[in-house]
C-alpha cells in the first residue's frame, strides 16, 4: 500500500464545527427564556421544547416537551494509557452558572481512587430545542483524550440509531478539484416522527455503542481536555440541523429518488432534490444546477429561486434524463448576497446484466461488505449488479455481512486472519488452530494467512519469521486435521521480490496454493514496466507499479514453478489533488486497464480495493489528507465513481472473456490485447505518445496537484488506427459509453491515446507467431503521412519507461 502523502491547503467557508460549539454560537431557533430548579438533589432546566433533568448518581436526562425522558446516562469514561480505563462511579449535580450568566447544571463525577488525580465536570445548559453538554478534564499526563466517552440510553426508539457524518464541499486553495470537509458526526435517534441527535466534532463510530458516545477532548490553553457534544431536537435531517444549529449560513445538501443515484433505463428522469438549510435571518436564495457528462458537455443548466424563513429549510427538485450510458455530474449552488454553499453528487445509467462465468469469474471485492446503506439487500444488489462474484474476507463475528448472507446469493467467500510475528512457537502454533477452525467453520474457499506482513518492504528480512510463525504452523494444523482449504501467503504489499526469494529459499512456495499480493500504484500507468530491478521502495519510489511488479512475479513462477496468482489487493485511489493519486479520471482508465492486464495474465482474482470511500471505524468520514478514505469504487456520498463503471465495464467485457494474445502495431507506442467473448473479438486498445507518468502537467507544491475535472481529457497527442472492416464496429470507453464506428471505403477509423478502449467488430489474425490488426495503418492528426518505420515491441509488451 502507498504511502500517504501531507496535505494541502484548504479553502474553507466555515470552519470546523468545534470552533463553533466552543464559541457558544449554536442558536437552533428563536431563544426562549430558560427555567431552573434544584430541589431533593435534581437539577432542572428547561427552554422551549427542551428539558435537562440531572440527578444524584450522575444522571443526566434528555426530555422532550412533553416530558417524556428520550435519552438518559450517568457516567463518564476516561483512558490512561499506563492505568487503563476507568468509568465514574457517581455524580453530584449543582445548579451553576455559565461565565455569561447563563443558567446550567454542573455534575461533580465521582472516580475511584485506581483512576489517580483525575477530576470530571459536567456543565450542561439548555436553548429552544437544543441542549449543550461539556465536559471539563484534568488529571495525569497519561490520559488519553482521544479515550473520552459519555454513556447515554436512548429511551423507546422506534428506529435503530445511526451514525451520519457531516460534511461540506470546499474549494482547494492551492487549485484543482473541489472536495469535502467533515464538520461534524451526528449520532441519530427517532421516536416515531420525532428526531434527535447528539452531534460532536468528531467521533468513531467503532467506539459507540446502545451505551456508550465516543466524545474525545481537546486540550484547554489553561490545562487538561474538554469534551463536548450538542443535543438537538429536530425535524430535518442531520446535515440541515447542523447548519441551523450553528446560528448563520447556508448549508447544502443532495438526494436522488434511487439507491446509490443509479437508474437502469436511458431517458429515465434522474430527480435530484436539494435540501437548502438557513442559520440565519429569513432571506430569498437563488439555486443553480449545471450536469456534465463525461466528456464535459453540459447537459442541464437551470436556476430557480425560493424563500426560506430564519432558522429553516427549503428544498427543490430539479429533473434531468438518465444518459444512456455512463455517468453524470451534477453541482448545485445556494446564493444568498454574499452567502453561498454548493455540493456535488453524481448519477449514473448502469443497465442489467447478466453474468455466467460463475466460479471461473477473476472479480472480487477486497473487504467485506459493512458499509450497508441504505441496506444490505441493496448493497449486495448492486454487487451483483457490478459483477462482484467473491469477497476476500467473510466471517461470523467478524466486520460486514456473514458467510451465510454472502452464500445466500451466489458470492464466493474467502478469509484473510492476521498473525502476530512477535510470538513464541506455542502461541504460534495455537493461533494457527483457532484461525483455521475459524476458516473452517466460516466455509472459505481459501486462508490468506495475513497482510502486509513484508515490511521493512523489498529487503526480504520478514520472511523467515513469517513463515517461521505463521504459514507454517497453518499449514502443519492443516495437515493434522485433514482439511481441504486451501492457503496462500500474506497479501504482500508490493510485488517484494526479495522477500518472495527469501520465503522460497526457506521452504515456502510448497506450503501454498496460490500466491496473494497486493499491487500498490503511484503515478505510473498500469501497464509501466520500471527500468532495472533496484525498485525504490520509498513513498514515491518506483517499487509501487502494477504491470512491472506482476512481470517480475511471472518470471519467479517459471523458475519455481506456477501457482495460482490473487491480487487480493487493487486499487486505484483518488485522493484529491495529490499527484501520486489518480485522478478521478485518470482512476476509471486505470481500473479498466488494471483488470484487462489482469485477465491477460491470468490472474485467477482481483480483490478490489474497497467499494466504498471511507474506512470501517468512521465511514463516511470525508478527510481529503488522508489516502486511506479515498480507495472505493464509490464516492462518500454512496454515489458512483466513474471506477465503479470502468469496474462493470471490464466485469461484463470479460465475463466469459479468453485470452488470445498481445496485439503487435508498426507504433511500438501502440498496444493492444486479444479476447475471444460470446459476442465475438473484443480488443482493448490504447496508445503511449503521452508516456507513462500520470500528473505532470501544471504547477505541483509538495503533494498538491491542481488535479483537472473529471471531465477535462489528460491526453494530448491522439493517433489515429484505421483498419479494414465490413460492418460497423463497436467501440466502449473507460466507462462503458457504446459508439457506433461506421466504415467508410471499407475501413474504420480509432482514435487511441492513453486512455483504454474496447472494440468489438475487428478481426485480429495471427501472422508468423504475431498477432496484429491485419491491414491497420497509424496517423496523427495534421500529419497524415506519419507511419513509424520502426519494427513492433518484440514481446508485444509496454516497454520500460
Amino acid at each position: 500500500m502507498t504511502t500517504p502523502h501531507a496535505g494541502g491547503a484548504h479553502l474553507s467557508r466555515r470552519g470546523f464545527l468545534g470552533a463553533a460549539l466552543a464559541a457558544g454560537v449554536i442558536l437552533i431557533a428563536e431563544p426562549t427564556p430558560v427555567t431552573a430548579h434544584a430541589a431533593d438533589g435534581d437539577v432542572t432546566l428547561a427552554a422551549g421544547g427542551i428539558s435537562l433533568l440531572a440527578s444524584l448518581g450522575g444522571r443526566l436526562a434528555i426530555r422532550d416537551a412533553a416530558g417524556v425522558t428520550r435519552s438518559a446516562g450517568s457516567k463518564f469514561q476516561i483512558k490512561d494509557r499506563l492505568t487503563g480505563i476507568h468509568v465514574s462511579t457517581g455524580g453530584t449535580p449543582a445548579l451553576a452558572t455559565l461565565p455569561d450568566g447563563t443558567p446550567a447544571i454542573r455534575m461533580d463525577y465521582v472516580f475511584d481512587a485506581d483512576a489517580g488525580p483525575t477530576t470530571v465536570t459536567g456543565w450542561f445548559s439548555v436553548a429552544t430545542g437544543h441542549a449543550r453538554l461539556e465536559w471539563r478534564i484534568t488529571g495525569a499526563d497519561t490520559l488519553v483524550p482521544d479515550g473520552f466517552l459519555f454513556s447515554r440510553a436512548i429511551q423507546a426508539p422506534t428506529a435503530p440509531d445511526d451514525y451520519i457524518a457531516i460534511t461540506e464541499w470546499v474549494r482547494d486553495a492551492g487549485g484543482g478539484i473541489p472536495y469535502e470537509e467533515t464538520t461534524g458526526v451526528a449520532h441519530t435517534s427517532t421516536w416515531g416522527s420525532r428526531h434527535g441527535l447528539f452531534l460532536l466534532d468528531r467521533s468513531r463510530e467503532a467506539w459507540t455503542n446502545t451505551t456508550w458516545i465516543h466524545a474525545p477532548g481537546t486540550a484547554d490553553a489553561a490545562g487538561g481536555w474538554t469534551s463536548r457534544a450538542d443535543f438537538f431536537f429536530s425535524e430535518t435531517r442531520p446535515s440541515a440541523t447542523t447548519t441551523i444549529g450553528r446560528g448563520h449560513e447556508l448549508g447544502l445538501e443532495l438526494t436522488t429518488d434511487r439507491d446509490f443515484n443509479l437508474y437502469q433505463v436511458p431517458g429515465e428522469p434522474m430527480r435530484l432534490t436539494a435540501l437548502v438549510a438557513n442559520g440565519g435571518a429569513a432571506r430569498t436564495v437563488e439555486l443553480e444546477l449545471s450536469v456534465r457528462d463525461f466528456d464535459g458537455t453540459q447537459l442541464a443548466a437551470t436556476t430557480v429561486t425560493g424563500s426560506i424563513p430564519a432558522a429553516g429549510t427549503w428544498q427543490h427538485t430539479f429533473t434531468v434524463p438518465a444518459p444512456a450510458a455512463g455517468v453524470v455530474f451534477a453541482e448545485v449552488v445556494v446564493r444568498s448576497a454574499d452567502d453561498e454553499a454548493f455540493a456535488r453528487t453524481n448519477l449514473a445509467t448502469l443497465s442489467p446484466f447478466t453474468y455466467r462465468a460463475g466460479a471461473d469469474s477473476m472479480f472480487g471485492i477486497a473487504n467485506y461488505p459493512w458499509l450497508q446503506r441504505p441496506s444490505a439487500d441493496a448493497l449486495l444488489d448492486l454487487w451483483q449488479r457490478a459483477g462482484i462474484s467473491l469477497v476476500r474476507i467473510a466471517y461470523d463475528g467478524g466486520p460486514g455481512l456473514p458467510p451465510s448472507a454472502l452464500a445466500a446469493r451466489g458470492i464466493r467467500h474467502n478469509i484473510e486472519l492476521q498473525p502476530s510475528l512477535e510470538v513464541d512457537d506455542t502461541e504460534a502454533a495455537a493461533w494457527a488452530a483457532d484461525k483455521l477452525a475459524v476458516a473452517l467453520e466460516a466455509g472459505a474457499e481459501y486462508f490468506e494467512v495475513g497482510n502486509e506482513l513484508n515490511r521493512p518492504f523489498n529487503t526480504g528480512r520478514a520472511a523467515k519469521a513469517y513463515l517461521d510463525l505463521a504459514l507454517r504452523p497453518v499449514f502443519d494444523r492443516r495437515a493434522a486435521t485433514g482439511a481441504d482449504i486451501k492457503l496462500m501467503n500474506n497479501g504482500l504489499a508490493g510485488m517484494d521480490k526479495p522477500w518472495v526469494e527469501n520465503f522460497i529459499a526457506a521452504g515456502g512456495w510448497d506450503l501454498i496454493d496460490a500466491f496473494a499480493y497486493h499491487p500498490g500504484r503511484g503515478n505510473f500507468t498500469p501497464d509501466y514496466i520500471p527500468s532495472g530491478d533496484d525498485w525504490d521502495e520509498g513513498p514515491e519510489g518506483t517499487y509501487w507499479n502494477f504491470y512491472g511488479g506482476l512481470k517480475q512475479l511471472k518470471t519467479l513462477m517459471a523458475q519455481h514453478g506456477e501457482k495460482e496468482i490473487w491480487l487480493t489487493e487493487a486499487y486505484a485511489p483518488t485522493r484529491p489533488n495529490s499527484w501520486w493519486h489518480d485522478t478521478y479520471r485518470h482512476a476509471a482508465e486505470n481500473v479498466l486497464l488494471t483488470l484487462a492486464l489482469a485477465k491477460a495474465e491470468g490472474i485467477t482474482n482481483v480483490c478490489w480495493y474497497q467499494f466504498h470511500d471511507s474506512v470501517l471505524g468512521m465511514p463516511q468520514i470525508a478527510n481529503p489528507d488522508d489516502a486511506e478514505y479515498h480507495y472505493g469504487l464509490m464516492n462518500r456520498d454512496l454515489s458512483p465513481k466513474p471506477s465503479l463503471l470502468a469496474y462493470v465495464t471490464a466485469a461484463r467485457v470479460l465475463d466469459e472473456a479468453t485470452f488470445r494474445g498481445w496485439l503487435t502495431f508498426p507504433d511500438p507506442q501502440t498496444f493492444g490485447l486479444w479476447f475471444d467473448t460470446p459476442e465475438g473479438p473484443a480488443v482493448v486498445l490504447w496508445n503511449r505518445a503521452d508516456g507513462y507518468l500520470l500528473n505532470t502537467s501544471g504547477e505541483r507544491t509538495g503533494a498538491h496537484f491542481p488535479a483537472p475535472e473529471v471531465w477535462v481529457d489528460p491526453w494530448p497527442t491522439k493517433t489515429l488506427l484505421t483498419v479494414p472492416a465490413r460492418d460497423a464496429v463497436r467501440q466502449l470507453d473507460a466507462i462503458g459509453r457504446s459508439r457506433q464506428l461506421s466504415p467508410a471505403q471499407g475501413r474504420v477509423t480509432v482514435t487511441l491515446d492513453g486512455s483504454p478502449r474496447v472494440l468489438y467488430g475487428l478481426t485480429p489474425q495471427t501472422r508468423a507467431g504475431a498477432h496484429t490488426l491485419a491491414g491497420c495503418r497509424l496517423h496523427r492528426p495534421g500529419d497524415p503521412s506519419w507511419q513509424p518505420s520502426r519494427p513492433p515491441h518484440s514481446s508485444g509488451k509496454p516497454p520500460a519507461a
